[in-house]
């Protein structure tokens, strides 16, 4: 769209250039009728003049001709006789001497011109015509902006080059292979293709969740982080053979790593009981000496310092951390006194968010994720001018440099699918779609060798036949034409029922959170159905989704509960439209690093509201000074997995809480409220309900299904900040 919007913009400029020179040869032209019809009015002018001089002065003649004697007047009457034949002599000669009056050549010239600008104009007209008439079709293209849910998306790695106006280099051209996390039927696993090819290949299937993959300088060996020993550790792999050896042993969190520029330590993030904190640590590549020697930290100054990356010079690594308050990048030098305390600050902004950097393999760059007013963006800045202004690549997040520097890959989001997509530094709309993937993508790696010939001739590794779709529904459609409430078994609730039609996926969620968290979290809500008699709390919308029978709340008060609550809630600006990430925390018997992970962000302080601060009441809280220890599991990430979806918060969740709405989650299965609706009621009975003429009962439960009792709705808690 946007290379669509940049010709357009680039036809419609040429067009007012040409407009222009065309006015302003019209006026010339229009000038210079002017100045003729000037002269030729003076001249006019002066002629007549002269006729009336001459026309008095014969009068006069005449006059003087007529007081003369009559033999004077004689004399002249015959001298004029007799001197005709000499005086017609005379006039003969001078005529032979006066020079022939001929046509002044400026005027044939300015003719000529005046034609010639006319005919130009003329050739100008057909060209801006034929331009607005030919305009071909531009095929979809994820030049850094989402498509229209309509449109189908490129599958091809690299669709056909579309012409500008400029000559663009091929982002492309540096060739390679890439690495990247694929999230599919609810979990992670590790993903290659060679830049240049439509089929990405699969390099790992364990049941276990594995991601962060990070190529070794000379692309044999690929470096990343797996939960498949029990918690999450540090693996190398082996492309050409699929040879696996595990790197790290400890109870604690590794993940993120990043290779050093000889190959020979991994720099990564780590979490323990004894820090409670995420660092920055170095170990040898070597497992045998990784065991003996173990690994080195490098950052100690309090707060997340995570999403590591090498320096190409050996001696910097640049990495993300939220200890000035606000998450930046900073960039740690391995030979500066003072250690991590003397970290550069590169980005130092307080209000935007920026993480993981990404350094040129020239060292003069460093690339990066930044949120800018709820838009997430790839930008570049030089790595030795913090000062200096970023240059914004497109829309996308998790860069990584191309070998010879020419652009910069990065993911794209776009409902459920990623994009990767590759942008020019200083070539902002001009980007390329590498590849469209059905899944979610992140963490994508770019490296200067192409894969082993053997894993391309392979296909990659077949996925693990153990795992399962992770629900099935079994929707039951009733003789009337419509669907039924299926009850929920064993949740308390007021109205522990669900739509017939997602039910089977709500069951299937509850038992993975189970095994994620160690208890069953999803057996106690705060609602799931809603009659029609129950009205909306403050802030909560009239056109509820409570009331299809697709949606469910978490207990929204657990928030307030004393540290270490049960729930975290991190805030998500998406443009203009908040919405929440809410983290359920592990059972204390898994909490050293068998379940979860430790927070990277700092969650949202709901309770400030009431703390007597103007700036956190009209903000609507503001944001914790460290996140929590311990580890959390992603319940948002997990619902989405399942199809269950997070909802924004009103427009005034900042004054009103009921309008925050981090605790609901609904599946809409892509059908409007209404339509939703109407698979429970009638359209008298919808159209009853939104007159609020007449109440009418809920549908009955299945007749194959043992209703759960009705349960009188408890009041809805009332928050500290508002007790």
């Amino acid at each position: 769209m946007l290379i669509r919007a940049f010709r357009v913009t680039d036809r419609l400029g040429n067009a007012a250039l040409r407009v222009g020179a065309w006015l302003a040869m019209a006026l010339v032209a229009q000038t210079a009728s002017l100045l003729r019809a000037l002269l030729a009015a003076v001249t006019t002018v002066l002629q007549a003049l002269v006729a009336v001089m001459v026309g008095i002065g014969g009068i006069a003649g005449r006059i003087a001709r007529r007081g003369r004697p009559p033999l004077e007047a004689a004399y002249e009457a015959g001298a004029v006789r007799t001197g005709r034949r000499e005086l017609m002599a005379q006039r003969a000669a001078e005529a032979e001497l006066k020079p022939a009056v001929v046509k002044d050549p400026l005027l044939a010239q300015n003719r000529a011109l005046s034609a010639f600008t006319v005919l130009l104009l003329l050739v100008l007209l057909a060209v801006l015509i034929v331009q607005g008439t030919d305009e071909e079709e531009i095929p979809a293209s994820g030049g850094g902006w989402p498509q229209a849910a309509d449109t189908p998306l490129p599958t091809a790695l690299f669709p056909t080059p579309e012409p500008t106006p400029t000559p663009l280099p091929d982002p492309l051209r540096a060739g390679g292979s890439v690495a990247f996390t694929l999230r599919e039927n609810g979990q992670d696993d590790i993903w290659v293709i060679n830049v240049g090819e439509s089929g990405p290949l699969r390099l790992t299937n364990s049941p276990a969740d594995d991601r962060d993959p990070a190529w070794s300088p000379d692309g044999t060996r690929l470096a990343f982080a797996s939960h498949r020993d029990g918690n999450w550790e540090l693996y190398i792999m082996r492309v050409d053979t699929g040879a696996t050896t595990r790197l790290t042993y400890t109870p604690g969190f590794e993940g993120a790593p990043t290779w050093s520029p000889d190959g020979a330590f991994l720099a990564y993030e780590g979490y323990n009981d004894e820090t409670q904190d995420l660092d920055i640590y170095i170990i040898s590549s070597d497992p045998e000496r990784a065991a003996r020697e173990g690994a080195f930290r490098a950052t100690f100054t309090p707060g997340p310092d995570i999403e590591p990356d090498w320096g190409p010079g050996g001696r910097h690594i640049a990495f993300t951390s939220w200890r000035a308050g606000s998450r930046d990048i900073f960039i740690l030098s391995l030979d500066a006194d003072g250690g991590d305390a003397r970290a550069i600050n590169l980005t130092n902004t307080p209000d935007v968010d920026e993480n993981h950097p990404a350094w040129s393999h020239d060292g003069s760059s460093i690339a990066y994720t930044a949120r800018v007013d709820g838009v997430e963006g790839v930008y570049v800045k030089p790595a030795q001018q913090p000062e200096a202004v970023p240059i914004l690549v497109g829309r996308g997040r998790m860069p990584t440099w191309a070998p010879n520097d020419g652009s910069v890959l990065y993911t794209l989001d776009y409902q459920q699918r990623s994009q990767l997509i590759t942008g020019t530094v200083g070539s902002f709309g001009a980007a390329t779609d590498a590849l469209t993937l059905p899944y979610r993508a992140v963490d994508p790696h770019w490296n200067a060798a192409a894969l082993p010939a053997s894993l391309v001739a392979s296909g990659g590794v077949p996925p693990d036949p153990t795992v399962q779709a992770l629900y099935t529904e079994n929707e039951r459609l009733q003789a009337t034409g419509r669907y039924g409430l299926a009850p929920l078994n064993n949740v308390q609730a007021p109205q522990a029922y669900l739509s017939d039609r997602v039910n089977d996926s709500f069951e299937a969620l509850r038992i993975k959170v189970l095994e994620k968290v160690g208890y069953d979290f999803l057996g106690t809500l705060e609602d799931a159905f809603w009659p029609q008699g129950r009205p909306p709390d403050p802030g909560e919308p009239r056109q509820n989704w409570h009331y299809t029978g697709r949606a469910f709340a978490i207990d929204r008060t657990l928030v307030y509960n004393p540290a270490p609550a049960p729930i975290e809630v991190v805030r998500e600006d998406q443009e203009i439209s908040t919405y929440w990430r809410v983290f359920v925390r592990v059972v204390a018997e898994a909490q050293n690093g068998a379940l979860g992970e430790p927070l990277r962000d700092l969650p949202w302080d709901f309770a400030a509201r009431s703390s007597g601060d103007v700036t956190d009441y009209e903000q609507g809280g503001r944001l914790k000074t460290q996140p929590p220890p311990g580890y959390y599991v992603d319940l948002t990430q997990l619902a989405e997995d399942f199809g269950w979806e997070r909802i924004p918060a009103q427009r005034t969740w900042q004054y009103n809480f009921g309008a925050i709405q981090f605790w609901t989650f609904v599946k809409t299965g892509g059908l409007s409220w209404e339509a939703a609706m109407l698979e429970l009621y009638t359209p008298e009975e919808l159209q009853g309900f939104l007159s609020a003429a007449t109440q009418i009962p809920p549908p009955p439960p299945l007749p194959t299904e043992t209703p759960t009792p009705v349960v009188r709705r408890t009041p809805t808690p009332i928050p500290p900040d508002q007790q």
